[in-house]
């Protein structure tokens, strides 16, 4: 029986994010104002990777009711604008991050954000708490300070130049007076950041679409050659899907459906694995399954289909031949990521993203803005090829996952561009059809597909994968960042709380403690 509050058990991008997930439940929160509390510090704190201006996806289930996800990706802006508009705010840039990435940055990469719409709209739909006690947290940490992640001080390392600094009121964050980039445990505080979240607080979302906050991002966009406009933020609404659910072996996984294809990616997958591994690892034949199950499905390529219909109607395409089990019939960007579950059975789990970063941040707001519209993997016209209002395509999947003979439930989700649906996928399998605890699970050795001009399998060395593949591989030192981060946090009645953070990652955990 649970007490006053429930309890909750948080994984998240670090402490300070956990922590305030925590606080949250215990002012009166359940597990969704736990997770968006716990989202929005992130959103503060980890510089570089995720910011208020992101894109995200939000899929939930409160006890009783039917599994959603809230799509808050980015959509293409430029309504109402001149031909002669477009193509212009933009430059690519080429870093060492990631063993080299080029993208675009500049005013005219932003595309228009919805994360914060997404937190808004689930807050309305199932949270408990006040929203403004839900955001206060991160009003805190801005205004009070925090020390730099390790993720964020690894990124900026690579980018605090070349993407960061090119505008001076972002250069000004990153940089010390001096002019040298801001190391990993510096204390940053960013005091227009607490005053817009503390707008954020009083007015809802509404103030970054059509209130004070808007205007402020209207002007600089307007001044600088950037194609978001007034018009598009005031057009832009989190959109609620019925979850993409996978049954499976008792349980019932709820993910991000289409129009996104990571969650097709990893419904499809476990799919191709029902049963897949059936004892705790992967035995040689089952790394092969895994193998050619990634290869089928990566291999489809549903992440360059732009147009929206087309990659609804691929998706389900991609679902039927994979429920089928028909292999042969399937060959032909930065990330941050909360997960939490309550003692109620309510889960949620959030994953948002700004891409590289533009490098815009809006002035008299403290809001770094995406470059959603330069990440070039997706966008594979270039980044003003869309129609105004087209929502851009992800490969992100926040699940949930609910047992049926006891009610526990799972939160899961993970960062890493198009390994998100990989990882996702074999931590389940392992999870539910093989048995392994999650802890355990979560830091199994991984393997991933990557299809582009060429295939290579990516695996971490300590996964015995020699012998079972015929393609061309490249070893990875164990827990290497690029596969991912998976967050997991777990409730049953007989176990209680679990939340495990990935040991690729420097993820945080917390969970309640006993009333």
């Amino acid at each position: 029986m649970s007490g006053a509050h429930p309890r909750v058990a948080v994984a998240a991008p670090n402490a300070a994010a956990a922590e305030a997930g925590v606080r949250v439940a215990a002012e009166g929160g359940n597990a969704v104002d736990a997770a968006i509390a716990a989202t929005l510090v992130t959103m503060v704190n980890e510089i570089g990777v995720v910011s208020p201006a992101s894109g995200g996806f939000v899929t939930l289930q409160v006890a009783g009711s039917e599994a959603v996800t809230i799509d808050g990706w980015v959509e293409m802006p430029g309504r109402g604008l001149a031909p002669e508009s477009f193509g212009r705010g933009v430059w690519d840039v080429t870093t060492d991050y990631g063993g080299g990435t080029t993208t675009t940055v500049g005013h005219g990469s932003v595309a228009t954000p919805g994360g914060l719409k997404a937190l808004d709209l689930a807050h309305r739909r199932s949270g408990k708490a006040p929203w403004r006690e839900v955001v206060q947290p991160a009003i805190e940490v801005a205004r009070d300070g925090f020390p730099l992640s390790r993720t964020s001080g690894y990124y900026l390392g690579f980018t605090h130049e070349i993407i960061f600094g090119w505008h001076q009121p972002s250069h000004g964050v990153v940089h010390d007076e001096d002019g040298t980039v801001i190391k990993a445990g510096s204390t940053v505080i960013i005091p227009e950041l607490a005053e817009a979240l503390q707008l954020i607080a009083r007015d809802g979302a509404e103030t970054l679409y059509t209130g004070e906050l808007a205007q402020l991002l209207i002007h600089d966009m307007a001044e600088n050659d950037g194609i978001l406009n007034a018009e598009d933020l005031a057009a832009y609404e989190a959109i609620v899907r019925p979850a993409l659910m996978v049954r499976q072996n008792g349980w019932r996984l709820a993910t991000n459906p289409p129009p996104a294809v990571g969650g097709v990616a990893v419904a499809a997958m476990l799919a191709l694995l029902d049963g897949v591994p059936a004892d705790g690892s992967w035995n040689p034949t089952e790394l092969e399954r895994l193998v050619d199950v990634q290869h089928a499905v990566l291999g489809r390529r549903l992440a360059e289909l732009d147009a929206e219909d087309v990659r609804q109607l691929e998706g389900q395409k991609l679902l039927e031949l994979a429920s089928a089990g028909d292999l042969r019939a399937l060959t032909s960007p930065s990330t941050a990521t909360v997960s939490v579950v309550d003692d109620e059975g309510d889960a949620c789990a959030i994953t948002v993203s700004s891409g590289y970063g533009s490098g815009v941040l809006t002035p008299g707001t403290g809001i770094w803005l995406n470059n959603a519209l330069g990440e070039q993997e997706l966008l594979h016209g270039g980044p003003h090829s869309l129609a105004p209002g087209t929502r851009l395509t992800s490969n992100m999947a926040p699940s949930v996952a609910r047992r049926d003979s006891d009610g526990a439930v799972l939160a899961i989700s993970s960062p890493g561009s198009d390994r998100i649906p990989t990882a996702l996928a074999q931590v389940y399998a392992l999870y539910t059809h093989g048995g392994l605890p999650l802890a355990e699970a979560v830091e199994h050795p991984r393997l991933h597909v990557r299809v582009r001009d060429d295939v290579i399998v990516d695996y971490e060395d300590d996964l015995p994968l020699a012998g079972t593949t015929n393609l061309p591989s490249r070893p990875m030192p164990p827990h290497s960042m690029y596969f991912g981060g998976v967050a997991a946090a777990f409730w049953d009645p007989s176990e209680g709380l679990i939340a495990v953070g990935d040991p690729r990652r420097t993820g945080a955990v917390a969970i309640s403690p006993p009333d």
